[in-house]
């Protein structure tokens, strides 16, 4: 352990599983106390347990990020249960209908991606920057984009839309609130081997199979490897980015 993290309170959504749980375990690991939060309670307590056996400090509090009350009681529940909030890895995310193209997307399946994929990341900018505004303290935010949101995908148009904005929202409020010292970043995933990537391949060993076919590096990612770039973009290694969208996707967004 390096400790890049040490002594700060970190908040993340969507760490019921995958890159979300993996990071809450390294964001532990460097030091960090963290406010494990997801929709999944039974998962998110997982996360939890999975923390405190590594020998970290959590809690778990339960939001639907496409609810702005809901994130804002969450925010204020991470400072009552430890006092203050210095990072956030903004990362809930759903991938809706991956069969509908532009003209088959119902507005539900639409609307859902907006609502949760990039509103969800809109909410927890809006109370988490509020919050390093008020400790007077600077801050990290680290949002989850994709390779999607930076290329297009056939049949993914209400996901692409979405990621594509969270990139947008990213770099304006890192502009915002650069000289208040909050840095506002987003990873871009490629396919990663997470529950999400499991249901977009329907579990199949022939859709693992296409996938390391379109990955440069001939593999699928990890969780951990996100997890690793989510750490180093909310920690002092990296005090002088902002506004960036870092590709995490052996390769694929190069091609």
């Amino acid at each position: 352990m390096s400790g890049d993290l040490q002594g700060k309170v970190g908040l993340i959504t969507g760490a019921g599983s995958g890159i979300g749980r993996e990071t809450a375990l390294r964001f532990a690991r460097e030091g960090a106390r963290v406010v494990v939060s997801d929709i999944n309670e039974g998962a998110g307590a997982e996360t939890v347990a999975l923390v405190k056996a590594a020998g970290g400090e959590a809690v778990f509090l339960r939001c639907n990020v496409a609810k702005g009350p809901e994130v804002e009681a969450l925010v204020a529940g991470a400072v009552k249960a430890f006092g203050r909030l210095d990072c956030a890895f903004n990362n809930a995310g759903v991938e809706g209908d991956t069969r509908a193209t532009t003209i088959t997307c119902t507005e539900e399946n639409f609307d859902l991606n907006i609502n949760v994929n990039l509103k969800g990341v809109w909410w927890c900018m809006k109370y988490e920057i509020e919050q390093f505004l008020r400790q007077g303290s600077p801050g990290a935010i680290v949002n989850t984009s994709s390779l999607a949101g930076l290329v297009g995908v056939p049949r993914g148009n209400a996901y692409v839309a979405a990621k594509h904005g969270v990139i947008g929202l990213t770099k304006t409020a890192a502009l915002e609130f650069a000289r208040q010292n909050i840095r506002v970043n987003a990873v871009c995933p490629g396919a990663i081997e997470t529950p999400m990537l499991d249901r977009i391949v329907g579990g199949t060993e022939k859709g693992y199979d296409m996938m390391r076919r379109m990955e440069p590096v001939g593999r699928l990612g990890t969780p951990g490897e996100i997890a690793e770039a989510v750490v180093w973009l909310c920690s002092e290694r990296a005090s002088f980015v902002t506004g960036l969208a870092m590709s995490v996707d052996g390769g694929s967004y190069a091609q």
